[in-house]
């Protein structure tokens, strides 16, 4: 790779489609573990206009009502209801209930090292973590960035400061690296949804959004946009309406959103509307809680943990560690430290980290890591975000 480069990541607004619809998967997550967390649930969503699809696999010993729980989060996506009327839509479900004997009940924080032994992935899947000194959280800072200007986005839309803002948007950050480390920002893109029948000059909506949401995200920034960062508003031109009425969502199409902006890789699965013994979501977090472990252990600049499991088996096949060139010590002494001081076995990683029990704190869990992305999240205190194993990896 070049010395000199840059590199682009994106997020979206929480009332987009494709968030509504991880939001109403992981929303129906959570309610079945604040009532039964061996709960045992894949629940994925589609939307258009004013039709909501809900496909569901459950077993449980919860009672909920999925209908009432999407038109729930759909009415509280923060858009006028005469631009997108969420309580008149309508909830279509499919839900199929899932033998026991297929996905026996467990609570993983009860089980000894035998019980733990016994829960094989039940998938296989290849995931990945990843963490950076680019920013205190240990995050990619492109993707740190967009994720900032994209809540920014939404929280100007529902404080009604900008009455031409539609809640529905994007935005875009391009940074400028040299030696693997940002060095200032080339561009910012954002992508608005104006209401429909509320006029406004271009001109206006520019100066807004960079008074209102561009200048605080980097207020207190290190590297901030200089007088030569280009700066865009809907450059494919006005953007009038928006959310379900004009582009359809799915659960897990932004995937890179939800885990580093496509500054590292991921595993490709959604990690939304899934229950916390699913290796696909788990082995995510927790490939991301040993990565950022790593670094904040002083053994890396950067990190980056592949972990691969085949169904059938509870211990992951393997394990690689790429630092690129950044590692105090060679990648297989890294790995080896991995071994020792992390059990990644499927069971062991939800016993450890809480994920059954966690839903059941106010205000649930899983539906806030629905927008805004599952990694670096330090503002929910999400579990594989400690750095509760920096100590033993410095010992050793």
């Amino acid at each position: 790779m070049s010395s000199e480069y840059i590199f682009i990541s994106e997020s979206v607004t929480a009332a987009h489609p494709d968030k509504l619809c991880d939001r109403i998967s992981d929303e129906i997550v959570d309610r079945l573990l604040e009532q039964d967390p061996a709960s045992r649930v894949a629940a994925e969503t589609a939307m258009f206009g004013g039709v909501v699809f809900l496909a569901t696999r459950i077993a449980t010993a919860a009672r909920i009502d999925l209908a009432e729980t999407a038109r729930r989060v759909v009415a509280r996506a923060g858009y006028h209801k005469e631009d997108y009327d969420g309580e008149a839509a309508t909830i279509l479900t499919s839900s199929l209930g899932t033998l026991p004997e297929s996905y026996p009940a467990v609570r993983a924080a009860g089980l000894d090292e035998a019980g733990v032994g016994a829960i094989p992935a039940g998938n296989q899947v290849t995931v990945f973590g990843f963490a950076t000194r680019q920013t205190d959280n240990l995050m990619p800072l492109p993707i740190e960035l967009a994720h900032a200007l994209a809540r920014g986005l939404e929280e100007a839309a529902r404080a009604g400061t900008y009455p031409y803002l539609m809640p529905d948007g994007k935005s875009q950050v391009a940074v400028t690296y040299r030696e693997r480390m940002p060095y200032r920002i080339h561009s910012v893109s954002l992508v608005l949804c104006r209401r429909p029948g509320v006029s406004v000059n271009e001109r206006r909506i520019r100066d807004d959004l960079i008074q209102g949401v561009i200048e605080p995200v980097f207020a207190d920034r290190a590297i901030r946009p200089d007088a030569a960062t280009r700066l865009f508003f809907n450059p494919e031109g006005p953007f009038v309406g928006g959310g379900p009425q004009v582009h359809c969502g799915l659960t897990g199409r932004k995937t890179a959103i939800d885990c580093y902006g496509d500054f590292a890789r991921h595993g490709g699965a959604a990690l939304s509307g899934k229950d916390p013994l699913r290796i696909d979501r788990v082995g995510a977090y927790a490939a991301r809680y040993v990565a950022k472990n790593a670094v904040a252990a002083g053994i890396a600049e950067s990190c980056e943990v592949q972990l691969s499991y085949a169904a059938g088996e509870p211990k992951p096949l393997s394990i690689q560690v790429s630092c690129f060139g950044t590692g105090k010590v060679p990648d297989a002494t890294v790995e080896g430290l991995i071994r020792r001081h992390f059990d990644l076995r499927p069971a062991a990683i939800v016993r450890d980290l809480g994920l059954q029990e966690i839903a059941a704190r106010g205000g649930g869990f899983y539906r806030h890591l629905a927008a805004y992305g599952h990694m670096g999240r330090e503002d929910l205190d999400a579990p594989w975000e400690r750095l509760d194993r920096v100590d033993g990896l410095r010992q050793d």
